[in-house]
């Protein structure tokens, strides 16, 4: 079945847990009849969804007949964001992300059972959590604690530095939270990762190796995931994008790719 293009609509909830209210904006692909196999993808930072041209990205891959029945949820941030992105239960070195479990809580609790009301069909396809950036790692941590719910995360240019020591307070690579969460992690959850980095992301170099470090850091999670038991390229893939910057544009350039890795018909994996 070929869908029509997406309807756009914004959203609010009042959130008990994170005491405000967070826009969400819902990308419901047309003319669906109610007996497909429904997809959902969460979406950090969705203040930036015309900016990464979601509806469009999604208008034309389903024109071409690309994706699988999608939903995108585009959840706004606020001006708390520092503080309910990261990784949960743990902030970083300057006290950042100390409402990241409330923000889990929130995802899991409040806003999926308010999706499922508003669109009336089960999420019974691969359901999946996306971002960019701080909301790259926050999708990855949400992801990893909820297996049982999601399938799959993407991140673009991971804030995978993401650390609990200052780099002038004896810093190691041990100090990364998110690494060091997947390798002390309990189990193996059921997983699918789609990291990416832009070649000019930033110019820091911590290790002095020339390689940048949103790279190596990025390189770092892959090689945690590796030794968990995850599989290249069954479980895990890696876009390098050469040229790529830490932006809205070069996010918006590769999200297509995501998509059809994540969600594409069979046809176009």
């Amino acid at each position: 079945m070929l869908l029509s293009k997406v309807t756009r609509s914004q959203n609010a909830i009042t959130s008990t847990l994170l005491k405000r209210t967070v826009v969400i904006e819902l990308f419901i692909p047309g003319n669906l009849l109610g007996n497909e196999t429904l997809n959902l993808l969460l979406f950090n930072d969705g203040q930036d969804a015309i900016a990464l041209g979601i509806e469009d990205t999604l208008n034309a891959l389903n024109e071409k007949n690309k994706l699988e029945p999608l939903v995108v949820v585009a959840i706004h941030a606020s001006e708390n964001r520092v503080q309910e992105y990261g990784i949960a239960g743990i902030p970083d070195f300057l006290g950042r992300g100390s409402m990241a479990s409330l923000y889990q809580d929130f995802v899991m609790t409040e806003l999926l059972p308010y999706l499922q009301e508003q669109i009336g069909m089960p999420f019974n396809g691969k359901k999946g959590f996306a971002g960019c950036s701080l909301g790259g790692i926050s999708a990855f941590d949400i992801a990893w604690n909820n297996s049982s719910y999601f399938d799959l995360t993407g991140v673009f240019s991971g804030a995978f530095w993401w650390r609990d020591k200052d780099l002038k307070d004896g810093y190691t690579d041990n100090d990364r939270i998110l690494h060091r969460m997947i390798r002390e992690s309990e189990g193996k959850p059921e997983l699918k990762f789609w990291l990416m980095t832009g070649t000019e992301d930033e110019t820091a170099d911590r290790n002095h190796n020339r390689i940048i470090d949103s790279i190596d850091d990025t390189i770092d999670v892959i090689k945690e995931l590796l030794k968990k038991g995850y599989e290249r390229p069954e479980d895990i893939t890696y876009y390098e994008m050469v040229g790529g910057k830490h932006d809205v544009l070069t996010w918006s350039k590769v999200l297509p790719a995501f998509l059809c890795w994540a969600f594409g018909r069979k046809s176009y994996l």
